[in-house]
């Protein structure tokens, strides 16, 4: 158990801080904890969990894209990364099961962005993409759903 021996603040020294809350919490130093910032500290540490999903679901989404309309240009790189961003995303509704309906919740936001994305880096017009997501978050986090076959695909 670490001995704490004075109060960093919290705007002065981040880092020391976290530290030092963690140590006034093993030490069972309750009155002295930062409960204000804590808090702020706790949500924020929600939040991520949730920013990671839906970063991570744009990237995916993005990709399907790519591999469902340019088959003639997949490669083992896009391959790579939705499988990539599937199990990421799968191993985080894992250790916070509460989230497992947040992907579709906001698949059609992270969608908005995923088209642009696909359409720029495709060089296709955006309106060749469909307007809403054609993918359901079960599908697009299906490790076995390959919009447009070919998931076997080598190179």
């Amino acid at each position: 158990m670490a001995k704490v021996s004075h109060l960093v603040a919290y705007d002065d020294d981040h880092y020391a801080w976290v530290l030092e809350q963690i140590a006034l919490l093993e030490a069972a130093r309750f009155s002295d904890l930062d409960i204000a910032h804590l808090t702020d500290e706790l949500k924020y540490l929600a939040n991520m969990t949730k920013r990671e999903i839906e970063n991570r679901l744009t990237v995916l989404l993005q990709h399907l894209l790519k591999w469902q309309f340019q088959p003639d240009r997949r490669s083992n790189g896009w391959r790579a990364t939705i499988i990539e961003q599937r199990r990421r995303i799968n191993a985080e509704l894992t250790d916070s099961p509460s989230l497992r309906r947040y992907p579709a919740i906001v698949i059609e936001e992270e969608y908005v962005v995923a088209r642009l994305r696909a359409a720029d880096e495709t060089g296709l017009p955006v309106k060749r993409f469909p307007s809403t997501c054609p993918y359901s978050a079960g599908e697009a986090l299906d490790e076995r759903f390959w919009p447009g076959g070919g998931g076997d695909f080598e190179q």
